[in-house]
């Protein structure tokens, strides 16, 4: 089946399941999307709320949870969620909130957190609520929960140990321009591909290069095409766990309620499995010979290249005061 069709006929049985059923007998059917199988921590953490908001509900509730791109990639979990079809939550990247957020890629940009514990403390003081209430606002996509906790670093086809040999480096960043311009400061030649079109990329030598978390370079099996893995610790991800406006508004107000305490609790918990993971996912690849971690050691320079330009972004944007708050957290 194609996947429109199969989108629409999800989408209508969403409908059916949820809200067509008489009072009293309505069993309520919510479908998530993930890109990755169930070893990847996104997944877990959509796993991890299902178990929440059963745990805290105590109704029947059913969820189907669609893996391993079933229903296409972020940008279209996105999409639908803002449509009210088909998907009702999901892990999305800010990167595609920018239609309806310039401020939403930036939280997610490089050099943003000093280390984990600022970002923890970010979350946890609610800093980021002014981006979460304009794509409330204008997507109709509720932020419930943050998770992510990656590091990323860059894998390329070669090895690069310095500034130097990091120039023009044909390298593929996400489709949010903080992403381009950052790269294009630290001297590489960023270009946006989509997510599950770098190894091609790679492959055929149209880029050299992409960058990730552990967890996305073990499942996409980058490592097979780009087994040079660069230490430049240049970003922390942060990956929301969104939802359906139009979705939520229909449900019980207790579910609601549910739903949120869940998805909070999910991304805390998501966000801790995977920077507790990193390093061990990097080592065991390179035990099984599969990639080479290499010492960046010019990493103080890349990230003094980007930091202007960061700054700049986000005034440009009307995100300084963001960013000043999250600079101002220790």
């Amino acid at each position: 089946m194609k996947r429109r069709s199969f989108i629409s006929s999800i989408a209508g049985a969403v409908v059916a399941a949820a809200f067509a059923l008489p009072a009293g007998a309505q069993v309520i059917t919510l479908h998530g999307a993930s890109q990755f199988g169930d070893d990847h921590p996104f997944t877990k953490g959509l796993m991890k709320f299902e178990e929440l908001v059963k745990k805290y509900y105590g109704k029947p509730i059913n969820f189907v949870l669609h893996k391993n791109s079933e229903l296409g990639l972020e940008k279209q979990y996105f999409e639908y969620m803002a449509q009210g079809r088909a998907v009702d939550y999901a892990v999305v990247s800010p990167a595609h909130m920018s239609t309806f957020s310039k401020a939403a890629p930036f939280i997610d940009a490089p050099f943003v957190f000093r280390d984990h514990d600022q970002m923890n403390k970010v979350i946890a003081q609610d800093v980021l609520k002014p981006i979460a209430d304009e794509i409330a606002e204008k997507a109709d996509v509720y932020l419930v929960g943050y998770g992510g906790g990656g590091v990323r670093n860059i894998f390329a086809n070669k090895p690069i140990r310095n500034m130097a040999e990091l120039k023009s480096l044909k390298v593929r960043v996400q489709g949010a321009p903080i992403w381009s311009r950052t790269f294009a400061a630290g001297g590489m030649a960023p270009t946006v591909i989509a997510y599950n079109e770098v190894y091609n990329a790679i492959q055929n030598g149209v880029i050299a290069a992409g960058d990730n978390e552990a967890a996305g370079v073990e499942q996409m099996k980058f490592y097979e095409v780009a087994p040079n893995l660069m230490l430049t610790r240049h970003a922390i991800s942060i990956r929301p766990i969104c939802f359906s406006g139009k979705t939520l508004k229909k449900l019980p107000a207790d579910l609601q309620a549910v739903i949120r305490k869940a998805a909070a609790e999910a991304g805390d918990w998501e966000r801790q499995l995977e920077s507790s993971s990193d390093t061990a996912i990097l080592d065991a690849l390179e035990k099984a010979g599969k990639l080479k971690q290499i010492k960046f050691e010019e990493r103080d320079k890349l990230r003094e290249a980007m930091t202007p330009v960061l700054a700049a972004y986000a005034k440009e944007i009307g995100a300084d005061a963001i960013f000043a708050r999250i600079n101002a957290i220790k």
